[in-house]
């Protein structure tokens, strides 16, 4: 079987895929990015580990319901964001098996629902929603190796047909999400996909002091939107990084970018 790639996804705002009235073309070049993501991963995988930056706890948990629900984790949006569906399935053997992976760290729940962080990412790329998913969660803490770690541990997974997706966002200053944080999220953008250019031990180091970085904690004053993709990085660490989408005026202003290790 083909080793698939790792993905980390800058999946935007919100559930903007079903807001394409309200937000006109803001989203065009994320929703192509997407789009397009079956083509950069070989076809369609037998299932998806999504890592969402919407979910932490003790430990990595991992979504176990055969038949997720939706979970609406977000606020202020029109009424019909709030009856959205995207029933994808779930797949208690590949939770199993990545609890399996990450052992004592790891526990398994049966009731959580799919975040937006995963259902506005997975449904411009596999909008029949025929891909069994999975979400694994951050650990508390945030602590860039252990994240690292626990991608190393999953990378079976891309042996067995399993898609290993970070989802988060490459800037995520919600206080500065507009124009104030057009030069933070531009000097970290750049200092970012520089890093991941870099050779692997390089860009393992890099990652794991990604505090020193230019204007670090201006693009993440909290770094759960950067988390996800230390997992995708360590489940990949010897593969080739690029860049499968970037642009420099998402809503209106931020650097943002998304990247396969393959």
């Amino acid at each position: 079987m083909t080793t698939l790639p790792t993905f980390y996804l800058s999946h935007g705002g919100g559930p903007w895929p079903w807001m394409r009235e309200q937000s006109g073309s803001a989203y065009d070049q994320l929703d192509a990015a997407l789009r397009d993501l079956p083509r950069q991963a070989g076809g369609k995988p037998q299932a998806i580990l999504v890592v969402t930056a919407h979910w932490e706890g003790r430990a990595f948990l991992v979504s176990a319901a055969p038949r997720p629900p939706m979970l609406y984790d977000y606020g202020g949006f029109p009424p019909h964001t709030y009856q959205i569906q995207y029933p994808a399935p779930g797949s208690p053997a590949l939770a199993a098996r990545v609890a399996q992976l990450l052992g004592t760290r790891a526990a398994l729940d049966h009731e959580r629902g799919l975040d937006h962080g995963t259902f506005s990412a997975m449904y411009p790329a596999f909008p029949e929603a025929d891909v069994p998913i999975v979400q694994l969660s951050l650990r508390q803490g945030l602590d860039p190796a252990e994240h690292l770690a626990a991608g190393h541990l999953l990378r079976p997974l891309r042996d067995e047909g399993v898609l290993i997706v970070g989802s988060g966002l490459s800037y995520h200053n919600l206080r500065a999400f507009n124009a104030a944080g057009a030069e933070a999220s531009r000097v970290f953008d750049a200092w970012l996909r520089e890093t991941m250019a870099a050779a692997p031990a390089e860009r393992t180091a890099r990652l794991l002091a990604w505090e020193s970085a230019p204007a670090a904690r201006l693009a993440h004053p909290r770094e759960e939107h950067l988390l996800p993709l230390m997992v995708a990085v360590g489940a990949a660490e010897d593969s080739a990084a690029q860049v499968v989408y970037h642009e420099d005026r998402f809503m209106g202003a931020l650097a943002v970018s998304s990247f396969m290790l393959a």
